[in-house]
């Protein structure tokens, strides 16, 4: 996907906020869908089919984290940006536990919405070409045993684990975990989310599809 193809919902019921994001979005040369609640959304979800996703906390009837929950259910992969004025843990842990994959702090900045949403282009761009490249030629190195350590590292899980607490919860190296995680979402049998401070890079998390 060329980022001048992008084609982004957006869901929030601030008629304004949505005006706005629509006009600079234009400028990117991305063409947008707009929705005012969830139902509306996901009417455009599916007869659209959207790249990203730009979804709001506090929506009526239907909150954002079922938002994200429904949006999951027609759409494993699909970016999903969430919009929030709440900075607490519990919210933030909500979303993620609901499949959201990534967070926008209101009042929303151009500039960092912009880098997040190009962000995510880059990682669907890379996640494509690791799909062509598996489907092109079998996969070399990868055991069927260490395959399995991973996984029942990750069945084990509650939640999604980063790279780091993979390789400490099944003694590989690192590199060798990180190689195995990217084929096992090649695979689409491990699903990865991205998490992020207020400032630094984003750290990647996984966990087992259900």
């Amino acid at each position: 996907m060329l980022e001048n193809e992008l084609k982004i919902l957006m869901i929030d019921d601030d008629i304004q906020i949505l005006d706005a994001l629509q006009a600079v979005f234009q400028y990117q040369g991305w063409s947008t869908l707009m929705a005012q609640d969830v139902p509306a959304g996901l009417k455009l979800f599916t007869s659209e089919h959207p790249d990203l996703v730009l979804i709001d906390y506090h929506l009526p009837r239907i909150n954002g984290i079922k938002g994200v929950k429904m949006l999951r259910e027609l759409d494993a992969d699909v970016p999903i940006i969430v919009f929030t004025i709440d900075e607490s843990q519990e919210v933030a842990d909500g979303f993620i536990e609901a499949g959201a994959s990534d967070f926008a702090l209101k009042p929303i900045k151009v500039p960092d919405i912009i880098s997040r949403i190009r962000l995510h282009i880059r990682l669907m761009e890379s996640r494509q070409k690791l799909k062509d490249w598996t489907q092109e030629q079998s996969v070399k190195g990868i055991g069927g045993a260490t395959l399995e350590l991973i996984e029942n590292c990750l069945r084990q899980a509650d939640g999604f684990l980063t790279v780091e607490d993979i390789a400490k919860g099944t003694g590989l190296a690192h590199q060798t975990t990180y190689r195995y995680l990217q084929y096992l979402v090649s695979q689409g049998r491990v699903e990865v989310c991205q998490s992020y401070g207020k400032v630094g890079r984003p750290r990647q998390r996984y966990r087992l599809r259900a």
